[in-house]
């Protein structure tokens, strides 16, 4: 096909894209969620489209920016990204160019700076050292071991069978294991290997030959040269000032050594016009774990086993292995400085104390603000970890070229995992997501260890069981992937799109043919999302007491969405949380978003005879308190789910739910000697709890 050709045939599949953004016809709306697959399909199919494909969504950007039509920048900022973190052929003029477009976009409000700052970020190592995105993110998603880069990612899925058609579940499940069953270790390695050459030298790369040569290369061979790679891009990706000359200069001695030199000079002066096209290499779908949803505490469980070193391969039935050494997170423990007994003055130091780090130390830049003695700072055990109220307010997830969330919440401890829980199903689902995810702040202010170690990132995709078209109940099972889709076009047009094509997929045959190259749309899709989902909408979570007795102590219990009461056969009171309110009306700072509708019957006479009416009133409050009159008891309905009823209740009370140890704590000042005074901090407004669920750009305003 013709260069022209080329161009006109991916000049076509972005304009569609952008009229699905743009438009709701009807013939858009049935291929909604396929113009994004088909145009990153054309590109892996034939990698030789990058470029073409580079240049195009860099006109159209440039051209949203001029006539200010932002709604289509952050999908098509997201596009290019997703074609760059891939592509091979992409020269330094065309990295710089989408660098600067980011940087401009740094004037615009949020999220559009937001995202454009993170791909700035990225797209700043790939310039000087081209393959640094792909190596990274297939080492972290398949847990390659390096010790270079020692992140680790892994995507749990999550299904509620009671929720999700048993067809669905193994539907799903067979679509995972049919891609990730050619995902070895070995090609992973060599798809890494064959990335870094091709990104760095170019056309001088002998592509066919290079993945002829990797294959042959026993498990041995295959690990040094994978060892060598990504030490290499590594190292030039760590300098101050990386320089893609050297960068191309140390992968070309690489290069050399794998295929010899005479071949090598072959492939890079004699250049072959007859030679295979160049072959495509495959960006392997990250490590997904398919997970029904039986128990309470499935979500910790998993998590721990993610955290705990391969030789650590029992787990004890309570967890109580991990109560780290038996340390717990208060009293002299919660401090991070402790008193000095020196003058302060660095000749008095004793020999070898606080020796300055040596260079390439990663204390080297905070020693030079630090000062010799006085209150030093505690070297914390590296077992020890902090509850997430201690880090501060939650930020944005950014993708920095490292896994989100990385960084060091304690000194000593790395966050060197990510484990991105994406859930399956409906209203339903997320309300027992909202309570694993209570449960799981809650159990780090007793036993912290996960908080410190890991990026903890949520995915939801709305699957609804298939209904009677007369039938309302999907529109009530799904007011929060409503209410995402409008807050994020983006997440409407792909993910939002996903539930027919999943019911699509599960009413097909299962093929045994496993050599058949398919395309898994569903799990591309997931990929994607997963991948590029990277900016959180918060949530508020709400507790609710529940009194059965008024002179015995309530239960508990926190709900999400939806708390619905009713007074013996009567459609009254109705608490929903925010997902009925629009984005702009409930800010983050503003938690005053809960929304009460009152339903209440009026019974009237008349000559007629009796006659009942209903009148709605509805008004938004932060704490709600109802109790039943004249002994008339009440039933509770959490988030939809009818698992979660309560029954004969006399009074309720509603408030959002706290951060778990946000309240005021105790502190003890040990010098004082035996005149130990307690401390008590000023009693602040509790934090409330939030639950960040990922989308594509947070809330378009």
């Amino acid at each position: 096909m013709e260069s022209s050709d080329v161009e006109l045939d991916l000049q076509r599949s972005v304009q569609a894209v952008l009229r699905e953004l743009s438009a709701q016809a009807p013939a858009l709306q049935s291929n909604q969620g396929m113009w994004r697959w088909s145009l990153h399909k054309k590109v892996e199919r034939d990698p030789a489209k990058s470029p073409a494909l580079v240049r195009i969504l860099l006109r159209e950007l440039e051209k949203a920016e001029s006539e200010d039509l932002r709604h289509v920048i952050i999908p098509l900022l997201h596009t290019l990204m997703y074609v760059l973190t891939k592509a091979t052929g992409i020269t330094e003029e065309l990295y710089r160019r989408t660098y600067t477009f980011c940087t401009r976009l740094l004037t615009l409000p949020a999220p559009y700076c937001t995202v454009a700052l993170d791909c700035a970020i990225r797209l700043k190592t790939e310039t000087a050292v081209p393959g640094t995105l792909y190596q990274r993110l297939v080492i972290a998603e398949q847990n390659l071991t390096s010790e270079l880069y020692p992140y680790q990612e892994r995507v749990f899925l999550f299904v509620d069978p009671e929720l999700v058609s048993p067809s669905v579940c193994s539907a799903l499940l067979l679509e995972i294991e049919a891609a990730q069953v050619q995902q070895t270790p070995e090609a992973c390695m060599r798809h890494v290997v064959s990335h870094a050459l091709q990104a760095a030298l170019g056309d001088a790369c002998h592509a066919s030959a290079l993945q002829r040569k990797l294959k042959a290369s026993p498990r041995g061979a295959l690990e040094r040269y994978f060892h060598a790679v990504v030490a290499a891009v590594e190292q030039m990706a760590s300098d101050p000032s990386p320089s893609r000359e050297g960068h191309q200069e140390r992968l070309e001695e690489i290069y050399c050594s794998l295929l010899g030199p005479a071949a090598a000079a072959r492939g890079r002066y004699c250049g072959d016009p007859l030679q295979d096209p160049q072959p495509s290499i495959p960006l392997p779908s990250p490590h997904i774990t398919f997970h029904l949803w039986t128990d309470e505490e499935q979500l910790w469980k998993e998590l721990v086993l993610f955290l705990r070193p391969r030789s650590q391969v029992r787990l004890s039935a309570d967890l109580e292995a991990l109560d780290l050494q038996g340390l717990w997170p208060d009293r002299e423990l919660a401090r991070a400085s402790m008193l000095s007994t020196d003058s302060g003055i660095e000749r008095d130091l004793p020999s070898g104390a606080d020796e300055p780090p040596g260079p390439g130390s990663p204390e080297t830049e905070r020693a030079g603000l630090q000062r010799k003695g006085g209150i030093r700072k505690r070297v914390w055990p590296p077992d020890v970890a902090m509850p997430a109220c201690w880090a501060g307010p939650q930020g944005l997830h950014r993708r920095t070229g490292v896994p989100g969330g990385v960084g060091e919440l304690v000194p000593g401890v790395s966050r060197l995992h990510t484990a991105r829980v994406l859930v399956l199903g409906d209203d339903r689902m997320l309300g027992r997501l909202a309570q694993a995810y209570h449960s799981l702040r809650k159990r780090e202010t007793q036993k912290f260890c996960l908080t410190p170690r890991l990026s903890l990132q949520l995915y939801y995709i709305p699957v609804l069981a298939p209904e009677k078209p007369a039938s309302c109940r999907h529109s009530e099972l799904r007011e929060l992937a409503t209410f995402l889709g409008r807050a994020d076009p983006w997440y409407e047009s792909t993910v939002n799109t996903l539930c027919p094509a999943i019911h699509k997929l599960a009413e097909m045959p299962p093929s045994l043919d496993t050599s058949r190259t398919v395309d898994p749309f569903i799990l591309d899709v997931i990929t994607y999302y997963v991948r590029m989902g990277t900016q959180p909408i918060y949530f508020q979570i709400y507790t609710v007491k529940i009194f059965r007795d008024l002179s015995q102590d309530p239960a508990e219990d926190i709900f999400l969405t939806e708390l619905n009461v009713k007074i013996q056969d009567s459609k009254l009171p109705k608490v929903s949380g925010p997902t009925h309110t629009p984005p702009s009306a409930a800010p983050i700072t503003d938690h005053t978003c809960l929304n009460v509708s009152v339903t209440e019957v009026v019974k009237s006479s008349n000559l007629a005879g009796r006659s009942f009416s209903t009148v709605t009133n509805t008004f938004r409050t932060a704490t709600i308190q109802i109790q039943s009159q004249d002994q008339r008891l009440l039933t509770l309905l959490l988030d939809k789910d009818g698992r979660r009823m309560f029954r004969d209740v006399v009074r309720f009370e509603v408030a959002p739910c706290p951060e778990p140890c946000s309240g005021a704590r105790k502190t003890k000042a040990p010098w004082l000697g035996s005149h130990q005074l307690e401390v008590e901090g000023t009693k602040a407004k509790p934090k409330p709890l939030l639950m960040p669920i990922n989308t594509f750009s947070g809330i378009v305003q």
